[in-house]
C-alpha cells in the first residue's frame, strides 16, 4: 500500500478511535506497529532498544491520543512522536555509558576462596559493635533487613513486627547508627 493511502487511512482510523471506535484504534495500533518498528531499527543496533522504544512511541501514542488534529496528516504527527522517543532512548544511554568505569584486571576478584573476604576492618567491627548497642526493635530490623538482606515481608514473618513498625525501626536505627558512628552532633 502506497504511504500516502496508508497515511489517509490511519488518520481516518485515529479520527475514529478519538470518537471512541476500539476495533479501528486496536487496528490503527496493528497497522503502525511494524511501521515504528522499521524506524527503530535505524536508530538502534540492539533488538531490545528496538522494542523497547516500539513501546515507548505506542504508549506516547496512547497518552496523547487525544492531541491529534483529525485535519492534520496523521505520518508526520506519529513519526515525530516516534523521533523525540528515539531520541530520549539514545539519550538515556548515553548518560549510562558515561557513567560505566571499564573493568581493569584489578577489579578482578580470585579464585581463592580466603581472597574475597578481607579482613576485619576497625570499620567493619565499629559497626557491628554499634549495631549490638541499638534497642532491640532497632537491633532486629536492621539485622535482618540490612545484614541479612530480606525482605520487608521476609523479616515480618521472623521477626514478627508488622511491616510498618519494620520500615520505623530500620529508619530509627540507622539513624542511630549515624549517631553511635559519628557522634551525637552529626548530621540528622
Amino acid at each position: 500500500m502506497p504511504v500516502v493511502v496508508r497515511e489517509f487511512d490511519w488518520s481516518i482510523l485515529m479520527a475514529r478511535a478519538q470518537a471512541g471506535d476500539r476495533e479501528a484504534y486496536r487496528r490503527l495500533l496493528d497497522e503502525i506497529t511494524p511501521y515504528l518498528r522499521s524506524l527503530a531499527v535505524k536508530a538502534h543496533r540492539d533488538r531490545s532498544d528496538v522494542e523497547d522504544t516500539v513501546q515507548d512511541v505506542l504508549l506516547t501514542v496512547h497518552s496523547i491520543r487525544h492531541t491529534y488534529d483529525p485535519g492534520r496528516p496523521f505520518g508526520p504527527w506519529l513519526v515525530a512522536i516516534a523521533h523525540r522517543r528515539m531520541v530520549d532512548r539514545l539519550r538515556r544511554q548515553g548518560r549510562a555509558t558515561q557513567h560505566e568505569t571499564p573493568l581493569a584486571p584489578g577489579h578482578e576478584t580470585l579464585v581463592v576462596t580466603e581472597a574475597n573476604y578481607p579482613e576485619e576492618s576497625a570499620d567493619l567491627v565499629a559497626v557491628r559493635e554499634a549495631v549490638e548497642r541499638l534497642p532491640p526493635g532497632q537491633r532486629e530490623a536492621i539485622k535482618l533487613l540490612k545484614l541479612q538482606e530480606m525482605s520487608l515481608r521476609q523479616a515480618a514473618t521472623v521477626s514478627g513486627m508488622s511491616i510498618a513498625a519494620l520500615k520505623v525501626a530500620a529508619h530509627r536505627g540507622i539513624k542511630n547508627l549515624h549517631k553511635l558512628l559519628n557522634g551525637p552532633g552529626s548530621g540528622s
